[in-house]
């Protein structure tokens, strides 16, 4: 909560903002869409006093908290995420910590956003719900042990390779040092002709040339696939090795939780699970 004075009121070239944000100006676009359909007419700007941090549905440190809780003489790792983290995500994102740009004592901070998100994704508030099982889960292992968990009320807005380094200038606000990008990161698709407006390594692409301006270094997320014995390997070592993988879209892993079947353990987590199940509908 905060009190705005205002100082300027104009009117905003949204096909120019959206161009310079989004890197389209198509209405196919959701960030385009939040612009075109959702913000006035006018905008305002001037300075603002802060009131009071907002009651929310999961706690929400401020980037001075969190810096707290993070080493100060090793490297820290942000992993972003707007799901629930489930098996590849998790050995994603503490196999990053062996990573060559990475320190030897580095920890890795979770940082998924739980503002609202797209239509189809779960509510922040659940979402917030499966990490702290997961984070309750996992702390006594040697991963959970250099893992730490903090929460961003922020909601994505899809802008692919701007939004990436949006977010690792966020990140470096709390603390960290490098940041996990994933394949497509930010992507989204065009809502006719499900074409991606952003190339799938586009994002990391400028990730890593921006990198020692921001002073936030890049680290490519591995590419992760499950062998049939549910462990997981790089997609690489299973096509040299010819090992057959076994795979679950997101769609069908929706369907299996509204229709009451059984999850596979190498895919997702059982208390992730339990608390969709129970949560989510």
């Amino acid at each position: 909560m905060a009190v705005m004075t205002v100082e300027s009121m104009w009117e905003p070239d949204k096909p120019k903002e959206c161009l310079s944000c989004y890197g389209t100006a198509s209405i196919e676009h959701p960030g385009v869409r939040m612009v075109a359909m959702e913000r006035g007419r006018k905008y305002i700007g001037g300075p603002l006093q802060g009131l009071g941090v907002p009651t929310r549905d999961f706690p929400c440190a401020t980037p001075k908290e969190v810096r707290e809780t993070l080493p100060d003489d090793a490297d820290v790792v942000a992993f972003q995420c707007r799901n629930p983290v489930h098996r590849a995500h998790y050995e994603l994102f503490t196999r990053a910590l062996d990573a060559p740009n990475v320190g030897e004592n580095a920890v890795v901070l979770v940082h998924p956003t739980c503002g609202p998100t797209q239509e189809e994704d779960i509510p922040g508030s659940v979402r917030h719900k499966t990490y702290v099982v997961l984070q309750e889960e996992t702390k006594d292992t040697p991963a959970g042990k250099r893992t730490r968990w903090a929460y961003l009320p922020y909601s994505m807005h899809m802008a692919g390779p701007r939004e990436a380094i949006h977010h690792m200038m966020i990140r470096k606000n709390f603390g960290c040092t490098h940041f996990i990008i994933g394949r497509d990161m930010a992507g989204s698709k065009s809502s006719v002709t499900g074409e991606d407006f952003y190339g799938a390594f586009e994002a990391q692409d400028l990730a890593k040339a921006r990198a020692d301006e921001l002073g936030v270094q890049a680290v490519p997320s591995l590419n992760l696939v499950c062998d049939p014995d549910g462990n997981y390997i790089t997609a690489d070592e299973a096509k040299e090795k010819g090992v057959e993988v076994m795979k679950l879209s997101g769609t069908k892993f929706r369907k299996m939780l509204r229709d009451g079947e059984e999850i596979p353990e190498w895919f997702a987590f059982k208390s992730v699970v339990d608390v969709l199940r129970a949560e989510w509908k």
